[in-house]
This record gives structure tokens, sequence and C-alpha cells, in this order.
């Protein structure tokens, strides 16, 4: 089974709950917001400034922005990218530069490099606002002793940071107001355009995190639509290596079911592929805290999990046949924790149920009286609006 270290939710969460006013361990230093005009993709405005002028409002506003920004479930809304390598004018590079540049002027022109790179592969219908920040992320270096009264808040380290945040400017509607001092209704004369700030199209934190430590070598990445990743944005803007969605790893673990199983099979089977799946992801959360390792399935692994699940005339080479055949890549690994259905959903003429992967085993698709029929087992009393069902002997 293969293995790789990434970024977990607890990670993110770390991250995301310092985003709050006056919090000592992330100090942001400076934001910088650059303000597009549609269709053209030129830049009609940019200003930076330190962070601590704005008003505390402003403040609030954006850093609820950026906390959306680390928002969302990995591999669906959350991304960690990595970056390739060998690169010409890399955004790496870029990022990289910009984290350490001391003067202001500096890292701006490091910004302004980027957005170009997101304005020559995206044409937006909509003004737009891009945002970065850079900050420090201050983390102890051991827990504080108890004894010696060591370590915690007084021996930290830095870790510089940058957050990126795209987000829609809408214009105002009119409407009709009621003036209190003149007691009348009027229409509205503000035509200010507004910066959607509760709905980021896309965003990125760079450096990564795995248990504090930072990783220049990949980005997490945001998209504003669940499983709707931009490919565009991630290969052309910040240069990093393709990725699959857990939904699209669930599709093609499915489809590697149902060419190794065959069309047919019982639902214990079924039950068993995904209790034996559930069983590898929560043994690494149980270690976490240790390794950091998030579990890969690859074409071995497949055949011990079917084997052991009840699936007849199963090899290595049938699995890595068939992966080959739907991903072109025989050796291909997939994420354990993205292949696990929240819910298996049934759906027939007279009626749909939704029932728990590892319960699927108590559902029986039998032959009664010459009549199809779903036969669910369960162990406790029945009710139907309010009155009790009775049992009745088959």
């Amino acid at each position: 089974m293969g293995v790789e270290t990434t970024m977990n939710k607890k990670d993110i969460a770390t991250i995301r709950k310092q985003f709050k006013l006056d919090n000592p361990k992330l100090e942001i230093k400076e934001i910088f917001n650059v303000y597009v005009q549609k269709e053209s993709g030129d830049i009609y405005h940019y200003e930076a400034k330190p962070f601590t002028l704005l008003d505390r409002e402003a403040q609030e506003l954006f850093l609820a922005n950026f906390k959306k920004v680390l928002t969302g479930s990995l591999d669906t809304k959350l991304f960690e990218l990595k970056f390739r390598e060998n690169m010409e004018e890399s955004t790496q590079n870029i990022l990289f530069e910009g984290l350490h540049e001391a003067e202001t002027e500096d890292w701006i022109e490091n910004m302004l490099e980027i957005v170009n790179k997101m304005y020559s592969h995206t044409v937006y219908e909509f003004d737009t606002v891009v945002t970065f920040i850079r900050a420090e992320y201050k983390k102890p270096t051991r827990a504080r002793d108890l004894e010696s009264e060591e370590g915690g808040d007084d021996e930290v380290y830095f870790s510089p940071l940058i957050l990126c945040s795209l987000n829609k400017i809408d214009q105002p509607k009119r409407v009709l107001m009621f003036d209190y001092v003149e007691k009348e209704f009027k229409p509205n004369q503000d035509i200010d355009p507004i910066i959607n700030l509760n709905s980021p199209l896309t965003g990125f934190l760079f450096p990564a995190f795995n248990d504090n430590a930072a990783d220049v070598n990949h980005i997490l990445y945001y998209s504003g639509k669940a499983d709707h990743p931009d490919e565009l944005f991630i290969e052309e803007v910040l240069n990093c290596e393709e990725i699959l969605t857990a939904k699209e790893e669930k599709g093609t673990f499915e489809l590697i079911l149902k060419n190794v199983i065959g069309d047919e099979t019982n639902t214990e089977v079924i039950s068993n592929v995904y209790e034996e799946i559930n069983r590898i992801v929560q043994e690494n959360e149980e270690s976490e805290e240790e390794d950091k390792e998030v579990p890969k399935l690859d074409s071995k692994d497949i055949e011990r999990i079917l084997t052991v699940s009840g699936v007849e005339d199963v090899n290595t080479e049938k699995v890595e046949h068939v992966l080959k055949m739907i991903v072109d890549d025989e050796k291909h690994e997939l994420k354990a924790s993205s292949l696990i259905p929240k819910t298996i959903k049934i759906k027939t003429k007279v009626a749909n149920l939704s029932i728990n992967p590892q319960d699927l085993k108590n559902v029986k698709y039998i032959m009664f009286q010459g009549k199809r029929c779903l036969l669910l087992e369960v162990d406790e009393d029945i009710e139907i609006e309010g009155l009790k069902l009775e049992t009745n002997p088959i």
C-alpha cells in the first residue's frame, strides 16, 4: 500500500482558525488588491497597504473571505497540488521570491506577475478583484513543559505565507429607498461596485503546511465549485500537476469493480469491499498524529481487498489490466478515503433507499412467490405514522 504525506483537515482547520482579529499567532503584514476589468483582463487599479491600516470592519470582511478560501472538503473543494519541476518562470519561484521580498514594491511586482498569468488564460464576463496577503504564521517549536515552563509561545518559529483570493464584482441593484429625513420614497443613488467576498471564485495558500511544517513544493488550491477544479488554472497559472477529485477517484474505483467483478454480485460482497477500505482509513486516522500519511491503494491492494471480500478469480494482473484501460496507468494509486460513498442509493419504482455502505449486507435481493423483492433485515420495531407494524411470516 502506498502512502502520501499531505495536508489533512486538521492541518487546514488549524491554519483557518488563525484568521481572526488581533491574533498574535498570525500577523498579516500587507494586503494587495488588484481590480481587473471584465473581458479585456486589463488592470484598472491596484493598491497595497499594511493590513492594520484597514478599519476594523474591513479587516473582518477580508478575514472572513480568507477563511472561506480554506473551507471545504479535501479533494472536493480543497486540493493540495504539487508544483511541476524544472519549469521556467514557474509560479512556485514567483511565490517563493514573494515570500522573502524585503520591499513592498518588489512583492507587488511578484504578485502582478501572477495576476498577468491568471488573466492571460481566463476571460471573465464581470469585473474581478484579486487579493493577496503576506503574513507570518508563528508556531511553537515544542509543547510547553508545565514543570520547567519552557517551550510553548516562548519558543516559536516563523513561517511566511501568501494567501490569494479571487472575487467577483457585483454591480449594485437599483432599489427603492425611504428617506427618513425628507420623508419620501426615492431610488438609491449608490452606484459603487461591490466586492463579493462571500463566495470566492478561487484562491490558494502558499506554502502548504503538514503538521505545522511548511512545504514549498506544494500549494493548497481552493475551487469555488465543488468537484470542479479549474484545470487551466491549476496547470497554466499555478504550474501544478494534474489531479483527480474525490468524485473522479470514486468513479474510477466503481469502474474497476464493475470490470473485475463483472455485471452481477451480491450485497454482501459490496458491503465487504467498503468495510475493508473503511478499516484501512480508520486505522490510518488512529495513527494520524504519528505519521500523517494518507493511504493509497495500488493494484495489489485492490486485489487483496476484493479477494478477502469474497470476489473469486482475482489477480494483480487482472486489476492492472483494468487500471490501464480506465486511467491509462497500471501503477495508478487511489486515495482510500475518496472511495467510500457516504450512502449507497438503491432506486426502484416503488421506493428509493439510502443506506450506509457497511450496512448493505443487511439487504438481500430475492425472488419470493415469483416476484423480485428487496429484503431488509432490521433489529428494531418499525413504526409508520406512529403505528407499530406487525410482523408477517413468509
